[in-house]
């Protein structure tokens, strides 16, 4: 699955109104640590505010048709669309440059199961917390067809990475077998004051994305094996909610974490813990060194 296409149309605009795009110095789609909401430079006039607005409504579409790498860097910078500045619109035709670096990145569909028995899952009788607890199933689902399929889920979160407004932001990546199928990258909506609740808000967000699409893939005919495979690397969130016996301490993140604490209890996923260094939804969170992204989109894409 390839934005090839639709990219060789919009390249050569871009082209004709700004001259060749410096590829050598598109390492990445956009500087590591950068941040926009810092930047001071003026604002744009109409004509280039709506022109801006335009080059982000075509990476978005390219986010949309399979460049994951763009997915964190466009949602970003769709955030300026209002009043972009000067040195938005310079960020951006650098990612129009690193776009044509590496053009013909695509994703790569694996149909093959995931091995995780080196994961040191935990199973506990949650019957005493959540008696009630039981994943929805859809009353009138077709007859599922062909070999189950694996859900594997990967979350994370970037703690206050908003200067400004001191927000988080929630990275979600999900592959059905080895091929990812949904990409998701938003600045949260609360302010968290620890990277816990930041972390247990994405996992919240997370779990409700799976237990929508472990819905629509019943609907569709399409069997599920297991729970779904999730994984987060911050090792507190993941003891909370695996650990029966564990309490919560902090009580603005109740809701967050009955919530995914009760999705565990109903068989819809199960979470262990994976290092941050590995953890492959890292790109949606945060701007990425070329070594870092480079390693997270070999997981995802023909890079």
């Amino acid at each position: 699955m390839s934005a090839k296409d639709y990219l060789s149309k919009a390249l050569p605009i871009v082209e004709k109104r700004h001259g060749t795009l410096a590829v050598n110095r598109a390492v990445t789609p956009l500087p590591p640590g950068y941040h926009p909401e810092l930047d001071t430079s003026p604002l744009l006039y109409a004509d280039d505010r709506e022109l801006y607005q335009s080059y982000i409504g075509t990476l978005r579409w390219a986010v949309e048709l399979g460049r994951i790498d763009l997915c964190f860097p466009v949602a970003l910078m769709s955030r300026f669309t209002v009043a972009p500045r000067e040195d938005h619109f310079e960020k951006v035709l650098d990612m129009f440059a690193y776009i044509k670096k590496h053009l013909n990145s695509r994703i790569v569909f694996d149909p093959r199961f995931r091995d995780w028995s080196h994961i040191q899952w935990t199973s506990h009788n949650w019957k005493e917390f959540y008696p009630d607890a039981e994943e929805t199933l859809p009353p009138n689902a077709p007859p599922p067809r062909g070999v189950a399929v694996q859900l594997n889920m990967f979350v994370d979160a970037a703690h206050a990475n908003d200067y400004i407004t001191r927000r988080s932001t929630t990275g979600i990546l999900i592959y059905l077998q080895g091929t990812p199928i949904f990409w998701y990258s938003k600045r949260q909506n609360t302010i968290e004051s620890s990277t816990f609740g930041s972390e247990f808000v994405a996992l919240k967000i997370a779990t409700e994305i799976n237990e929508g699409l472990r819905y629509r893939l019943r609907m569709m005919g399409v069997a599920i094996c297991e729970s779904t495979n999730t994984f987060c690397d911050n090792l507190t969130v993941v003891n909370n909610v695996t650990d029966p016996s564990s309490t919560l301490t902090k009580k603005h993140n109740a809701i967050a974490y009955h919530k995914v604490r009760e999705s565990v209890a109903a068989g819809s996923s199960k979470i262990a813990h994976e290092r941050g260094a590995f953890n492959v939804s890292d790109m949606m969170t945060k701007n990425l060194p070329p070594s870092k992204l480079k390693c997270c989109c070999s997981c995802c894409l023909y890079y």
